[in-house]
C-alpha cells in the first residue's frame, strides 16, 4: 500500500530504532551498536530484501550518508549532539548534494554560502534528494568561492548541518517516481538560509572530499541492499516455480526455467561476495584508492545483477510477474533506482577504469 500511494510510513522507521537497527555502523558512545563494515552490509541486504525504499529511508541516507560522515567528519561537539538521535529515530536526515543541473559534476554546483560574521548565508536548491520532505537535518554542499575556475571549483566547496527549524529552510515533495516509491523525495529550497558556523561539518575546502567519502559509504550499503533484492527474486521465483503448473508439472521441473534460477543464484553470489570483499576492505582500514575501487565494483555489479534478476522473476512468473499481485515488478523497479543514486553504473565504470589504466576518462577542464 505504501508503494501504491507513495507514502512513507514513520512507524517503520521507529521500528528500526527500537531493534538498534540504525546505528549498527556507529560507536556505543554514540548511540549506536558499533559493529563493523560486514556486519552493516549484512544489515543492509536483509533490509533490502523486505523493501529497497525503506532501506533508502534508513540506511543509506539516515546512516550511510549522514551519520557516518558525521562520524568521520564532524567535531566532537557535533557528533554528541546529532549521532545518538539518529541512531535511536529522534531525527530523520538528508543529504543535499545533487541539483537540477548537476548529477554526475557535483563540482559544478550552484548552491552559494556566503559567510557573514559567523554565520553562513546559503542560496541555491538541491534535487532529488531521499528523506528530503521529511527531514529534520540535512547534510548539504555549498560552494562558498564563485571566483574559482570550474577546474579548482572543488576547492572552495563546503559541508554544512541544516536543521529544519533554520530560516529559510524549505523543501517540495517530489512524485511519480517509478520505483522506491514509499520513500520520501523532495527538492530543497535555500533562501537566504542562515546556519551558524557551529554547524560547519569539517573545514570550508574539504566540502568535496566530504561527499565523495560519504558516497563510498552509500555505494557500498546500496550494493549490500541490491545483494538483499537479488535474494528476494531467487526466493520469490523459487517458491512459484514449485507451485505453479503447467503441461502437467511444476514450471521447475522445466530446463530453462531451472537456467533462469541457476543465473540467478550464481550472479546474487558473486554480487555478495564483492560487497563482502569491500566491507572487509573498509573494515581493515585499506587505503582510500582500494576502499574506493571494491566499493564501485560492488556497487556496479551488485545493482546491474538485481536488475537482471528481476527481469528473469519477471519472466518466469510470466503475466503475473508484469502485475502487483506479485512483489517481482516491484523488485525491477526499486533495483532500476539503485543503478542510479550514489553514483550511476557509468560512473562507477569510469572510476574502475580510472583505477584500471591510471588514466582519468573524465577529461580536463
Amino acid at each position: 500500500a505504501n508503494d501504491v500511494n507513495e507514502a512513507f510510513s514513520s512507524e517503520i522507521l521507529q521500528k528500526l530504532a527500537r531493534q538498534e537497527l540504525l546505528g549498527v555502523p556507529i560507536p556505543e558512545e554514540y548511540g549506536g551498536l558499533g559493529l563493523d563494515q560486514v556486519a552493516w552490509g549484512i544489515v543492509c541486504e536483509e533490509i533490502g530484501r523486505g523493501s529497497a525504499a525503506v532501506f533508502t529511508t534508513a540506511n543509506t541516507v539516515q546512516i550511510s550518508l549522514v551519520a557516518q560522515t558525521i562520524l568521520n567528519f564532524g567535531s566532537e561537539e557535533q557528533k554528541n549532539r546529532y549521532l545518538p538521535r539518529l541512531c535511536n529515530g529522534e531525527l530523520v536526515a538528508c543529504f543535499g548534494l545533487t541539483e537540477s543541473g548537476t548529477g554526475s559534476d557535483p563540482a559544478s554546483m550552484e548552491t552559494r554560502a556566503v559567510k557573514q560574521g559567523q554565520t553562513w548565508v546559503i542560496n541555491g536548491g538541491k534535487m532529488w534528494v531521499s528523506n528530503g520532505g521529511i527531514a529534520d537535518l540535512a547534510l548539504v554542499f555549498a560552494q562558498t568561492d564563485s571566483g574559482l575556475s570550474r577546474g579548482e571549483a572543488y576547492k572552495g566547496i563546503a559541508a554544512f548541518l541544516i536543521e529544519r527549524t533554520n530560516f529559510g529552510f524549505s523543501s517540495i515533495d517530489l512524485h511519480g517516481k517509478m520505483g522506491l516509491r514509499s520513500s520520501n523525495t523532495a527538492q530543497l529550497v535555500f533562501q537566504n538560509c542562515q546556519v551558524g558556523n557551529e554547524n560547519l561539518l569539517g573545514e570550508v575546502g574539504r566540502g568535496f572530499q566530504i561527499a565523495m567519502s560519504a558516497l563510498d559509504n552509500g555505494r557500498y550499503s546500496t550494493g549490500a541492499c541490491a545483494v538483499g533484492i537479488g535474494q528476494a527474486c531467487i526466493d520469490a521465483s523459487t517458491s512459484y516455480s514449485q507451485e505453479r503448473f503447467q503441461f502437467g508439472r511444476a514450471i521447475g521441473e522445466f530446463q530453462l526455467i531451472q537456467e533462469l534460477l541457476v543465473e540467478m543464484v550464481v550472479e546474487n553470489e558473486a554480487s555478495r561476495l564483492l560487497v563482502r570483499q569491500a566491507g572487509e576492505f573498509r573494515d581493515f582500514q585499506a587505503e582510500r584508492k582500494e576502499i574506493s575501487l571494491k566499493t564501485s565494483l560492488a556497487k556496479y555489479y551488485a545493482t546491474e545483477a538485481a536488475v537482471r534478476a528481476a527481469r528473469s522473476a519477471i519472466q518466469l512468473h510470466g503475466g503475473y510477474g508484469y502485475s502487483s499481485d506479485y512483489h517481482v515488478e516491484r523488485y525491477l523497479r526499486d533495483a532500476i533506482g539503485l543503478t542510479l543514486y550514489e553514483g550511476t553504473t557509468q560512473i562507477q565504470k569510469l572510476i574502475i577504469g580510472r583505477s584500471l589504466l591510471g588514466l582519468d576518462a573524465f577529461g580536463s577542464a
